[in-house]
């Protein structure tokens, strides 16, 4: 019988990953006609084509541009210009007089180009009065929504990336019919929908309160975007109610002397219908009306301190 390995033993060496995607001499091939004819659309909106190649890991066509910086704007549905951000990238480059990021862009129109990820390096060249940017010009304009899957660079929280979803889903409404569920990639995760919507509403909500229950009921909706956003909107309107009624219950709890930056988070985890169903889900719907049920029969004088120190603290995402 053939002895285990002790606990204090060699790990089992993981399994190498098995080479994928092209090699160095295989980034440059032929061009495609497409190709070809978006590289003269390129040099006509006087933008310069440096090289055509192939990505390495999956092969498909990117063009390697200078672009005129007064064509290029952001997609609508990224994140909000911070300006102290733009503010710091314009300080560096100033120091070093280096631009070496390309950003990604598409074309969207002659002379309209629309970046997906460059919103703060492109306003920050704006600001230093450059006239050019280096840009990756994908040949496929879908790519352009994929961007928060791909975007690595920089984590958002909550907010921002909930909020981007739900502009993503606008913009992509009066275009696709394609149901919710075919942009699970793009949209990460259906509570980023819901969340949005909420954030659209009331700008100071506290998602980070709501997410873990979302996370768990919410799901991608087998109807087109312009539906389904719909039915959506419906449910956050309970959702906001519920939220009302928890600042109620957190105000009293306040008024009893409990004193703790987790209380919202404390008295959303208590009216979770989920909160005991390990691994178990629900509807969307069916867990709002339980959840409003729950708030509406929440009684703050039956909580003691007991009740909140073993909460555990806060829930995951931003404080309340």
């Amino acid at each position: 019988m053939a002895k285990s390995p002790s606990k204090g033993g060699r790990s089992r060496k993981k399994k190498a990953a098995e080479p994928m995607g092209l090699l160095p001499a295989e980034t440059i091939a032929k061009v495609p006609a497409g190709v070809e004819e978006l590289s003269r659309s390129i040099e006509e909106d006087g933008g310069k084509v440096l090289a055509p190649y192939r990505e390495p890991l999956g092969g498909h066509w990117v063009i390697l541009s200078v672009l005129p910086l007064e064509q290029v704007e952001p997609t609508p549905y990224q994140r909000g210009l911070s300006e102290a951000h733009v503010k710091r990238l314009t300080g560096v480059i100033s120091k070093t007089n280096r631009y070496l990021d390309p950003v990604i862009a598409f074309r969207a129109a002659p002379k309209h180009y629309q970046t997906p990820n460059g919103h703060h390096r492109a306003s920050a060249l704006k600001a230093l009065g450059a006239r050019a940017i280096t840009a990756l010009v994908v040949t496929e304009p879908e790519v352009a929504r994929l961007i928060l899957a791909l975007n690595v660079e920089k984590a958002h929280n909550l907010r921002e990336k909930a909020i981007e979803v739900i502009r993503l889903a606008r913009d992509l409404m009066p275009k696709s019919q394609e149901k919710e569920e075919s942009f699970a990639l793009e949209f990460e995760e259906a509570a980023f929908l819901t969340l949005g919507l909420c954030y659209e509403t009331r700008p100071r909500f506290a998602g980070g309160a709501y997410h873990p229950f979302l996370r768990r009921a919410d799901s991608f909706l087998a109807m087109p975007l312009t539906k389904s956003i719909a039915k959506r909107e419906g449910l956050v309107k309970t959702l906001l109610e519920i939220d009302d009624r928890v600042a109620e219950i957190v105000a009293k709890l306040k008024e009893q002397g409990f004193e703790s930056p987790y209380l919202k988070s404390f008295v959303v985890a208590r009216i979770n219908p989920l909160r005991f169903s390990r691994g178990a889900t629900m509807p969307l719907d069916e867990a709002i009306e339980k959840m409003s049920q729950a708030a509406k029969k929440f009684n703050p004088e039956k909580v003691s301190l007991a009740d909140l120190a073993r909460s555990g603290g806060v829930a995951e995402g931003e404080p309340s």
